[in-house]
């Protein structure tokens, strides 16, 4: 795991050094989703520049989505791009329901195009906390592996043969999953026993790390057959909507929001990251990246023995769950 140090001596360079910025690019005719896309957050900046470059975007939240889509399609108003490009849908990873009928309802009103999956929406409970009790899904899973792993993991199986099919026709699809350098916090024996005394920010870079093996082995079993790439990345310290609900409320609040603008990278410079991976073109996939280059993930997150049997045992689980067909190679 990297020093403290280290890791405060390089957020400092990404905060007041200078910021790389994702290459525009004609997005024009790609069909791309993203996930935890409510107003202030990465999500919702990173469909902005997508839909401001022409891609047809799909963004999620669990509430308020016509207000996410309101505010959305105004501020692609003010500069002039196509407001129509971006359509709206609500979604909670932590409800089978809820996925089966987000990829129903994509199916039946976007068709069968969708070359850019961008697994975005995470959360991150008791963060001024960590201590607590582990806070539980509905179904029984630590929540921030339920939400941020096993979520975009049902997501990402249920869209399979769609970003398939897309791989095949046009050559070149992805899956685009944001984790963070917190998962260097975690190690591989956690991803299958979590007997450990619980600490939120462990278990939040639990499922970070999940998210990297992900990646790297939807890279293996997908890009050479069907053009189907993926990437994981780290966006940076970033002020969201995440970060402020972090902070209670009163006078403590406003002197947080205070010092939050100093040390939080803005959202702007937080998504060029994920737009670059969702954007540029030969993108190499495999990866992960940090700055808008290929960065450095842990030593654990490359051990492909475990990427494989987290898979298995992940696709296991959304093979038992109603209504999902998991993801079968030849279901295109």
């Amino acid at each position: 795991m990297p020093s403290s140090f280290s890791k405060s001596a390089n957020h400092l360079w990404r905060l007041f050094g200078r910021n790389p910025m994702a290459e525009r690019a004609d997005m024009s005719g790609r069909y791309v989703i993203v996930t935890g896309a409510s107003p202030k957050s990465l999500g919702y900046e990173t469909a902005r520049i997508l839909a401001s470059w022409g891609a047809s975007v799909v963004v999620t939240s669990t509430r308020n989505v016509a207000r996410m889509a309101d505010c959305l399609k105004a501020d692609l108003r003010r500069i002039g791009a196509d407001e129509k490009r971006v359509a709206a849908h609500s979604l909670d990873l932590c409800d089978v329901e809820s996925v089966n009928g987000f990829a129903a309802w994509y199916r039946k009103n976007q068709g069968d195009r969708l070359h850019v999956l961008i697994n975005n929406a995470g959360i991150h409970k008791n963060i001024l906390n960590p201590r607590k009790k582990p806070p539980l899904s509905k179904d029984g899973f630590e929540i921030h592996w339920r939400t941020n792993y096993l979520g975009a993991f049902h997501l990402t199986s249920r869209l399979l043969p769609l970003l398939k099919r897309s791989g095949l026709e046009c050559g070149d699809a992805r899956v685009i999953n944001v984790s963070s350098h917190l998962h260097d916090r975690a190690k591989n024996d956690g991803l299958f026993d979590a007997s450990e005394r619980y600490h939120s920010w462990d278990a939040y870079g639990l499922s970070k790390l999940a998210l990297i093996h992900f990646s790297f082995e939807i890279q293996r079993r997908f890009a050479d057959r069907y053009n189907l790439r993926s990437a994981a990345l780290h966006p940076g310290s970033v002020d969201t909507n995440l970060t402020r609900m972090a902070i209670p409320g009163g006078v403590f609040h406003r002197v947080g929001r205070v010092l939050e603008s100093f040390v939080l990278l803005p959202l702007e410079h937080g998504a060029q990251t994920t737009v670059m991976c969702a954007s540029k073109q030969r993108l190499r996939g495999g990866d992960y990246y940090d700055r808008c280059g290929i960065g450095k993930p842990s030593c654990e997150s490359t051990d492909e023995a475990t990427s494989k049997l987290l898979w298995e045992r992940s696709d296991a689980w959304v093979k038992t769950l109603a209504g999902s067909d998991g993801n079968d190679d030849e279901q295109i």
